[in-house]
């Protein structure tokens, strides 16, 4: 479930979440060419989320597929991904199903997969680490939580990630249920299902819904790894099309290991906006930081996530008009941060764990 980094410089890309024409742009403004090579050797490096909401998700994954498989590029697992692996029908990928989700409707038109390509499409996914790793870089989708990455390091190198997940996942609904907090929380759930997925209809606090989904997020390494840690929230949240009754944590405010650590998953905004207007309806986690930022108790994590999976809900775009979303990627060991729509900025030093 991890893999090594190779040597050499290396260009991290934020969540493409099917956004073709973005990562065509990225690729180009990095300098690569469309089977993923570049001039100078350097290394394409993906940090999860390649599908889902998007307009073109099939387009993405032909086009990284082939580079990753090739050799000339690498990507992690992340929670978009695993979602399809365990066939779970999750907001923005009937894509991928084309079973007419109601809730769906707001992403088309976009292309939808040849039903002959999903077994290829999975077995693929199947393949890619959790994690990616050299001494002076980690690349994970979410979160770098030392006590998870410690059971994921327990299993075997040749573990499974869909049965381990599946094996911890069970675990976990024994202990919840052998609790009755399971059975409190499907009470409170039934009693409130005609209104979860509508935004205009607030539900009260679902307690018991909360501790359970932030036991269920937090047992499970694998979830950790990919979707990040939770805790029960101050009150109900709408994010992605449903209410929830956890939020997210800023894991690296107390991430304190030396080694650098690039993620995805979260959202971040170059241009600063309502979270509502990309469809998130949860706090922004970088409130303080600006986009180019590091961030954590000693400044070395930094989320490349520019929140191009809201960008569906931008268009149609004026001509000549710039998407406030983007899609960006950080150069390393440069540091610097180049987007989709030709920007290229300086990131902020690494700082003394111990510094103000």
């Amino acid at each position: 479930m991890f893999a090594s980094l190779p040597e050499g410089p290396l260009d991290i890309v934020g969540d493409v979440h099917g956004e073709l024409d973005a990562l065509r742009s990225l690729l180009a403004h990095l300098g690569y060419d469309t089977a993923g090579r570049h001039p100078a050797g350097r290394t394409l490096v993906f940090a999860g989320d390649l599908c889902d909401r998007g307009p073109d998700s099939p387009g993405v994954l032909e086009l990284v597929q082939p580079m990753v498989e090739a050799g000339r590029a690498l990507a992690v697992l992340g929670n978009h991904e695993l979602n399809l692996l365990r066939g779970d029908r999750k907001d923005g990928n009937d894509w991928f199903w084309s079973e007419g989700f109601p809730r769906d409707a707001r992403y088309e038109p976009r292309a939808h997969i040849d039903p002959a390509r999903r077994g290829d499409v999975l077995a693929f996914l199947r393949t890619l680490p959790l994690a990616l790793e050299r001494p002076d870089l980690r690349v994970i989708h979410a979160a770098w939580h030392p006590p998870s990455i410690e059971r994921l390091r327990a299993e075997p190198a040749n573990a499974d990630v869909l049965e381990t997940f599946r094996r911890w996942d069970h675990a976990t609904l024994t202990e919840l249920a052998a609790s009755g907090l399971d059975a409190r929380a499907g009470a409170e759930r039934a009693a409130f299902r005609g209104q979860l997925r509508d935004p205009s209809r607030k539900p009260p606090m679902l307690h018991a819904v909360a501790r359970a989904d932030e036991i269920g997020q937090t047992s499970n390494p694998i979830r950790v790894a990919t979707s990040g840690l939770e805790r029960a929230a101050p009150g109900p949240l709408f994010i992605a099309g449903t209410w929830r009754f956890v939020e997210r944590v800023r894991w690296w405010d107390d991430y304190r290991e030396p080694t650098p650590v690039v993620v995805g998953h979260y959202w971040r905004q170059f241009v600063t906006r309502e979270r509502r207007a990309s469809g998130q309806g949860d706090a922004n986690l970088f409130d303080q930081l600006h986009a180019h930022e590091w961030h954590g108790a000693r400044s070395n994590v930094f989320c490349v996530d520019f929140s191009v999976g809201g960008r569906y809900r931008e268009r149609p775009l004026a001509p000549g008009v710039v998407p406030t979303t983007r899609l960006g990627a950080i150069r390393w060991p440069e540091r610097t941060l180049t987007l989709d729509t030709g920007e290229t900025l300086a990131t902020t030093p690494e700082r003394a764990l111990d510094a103000g």
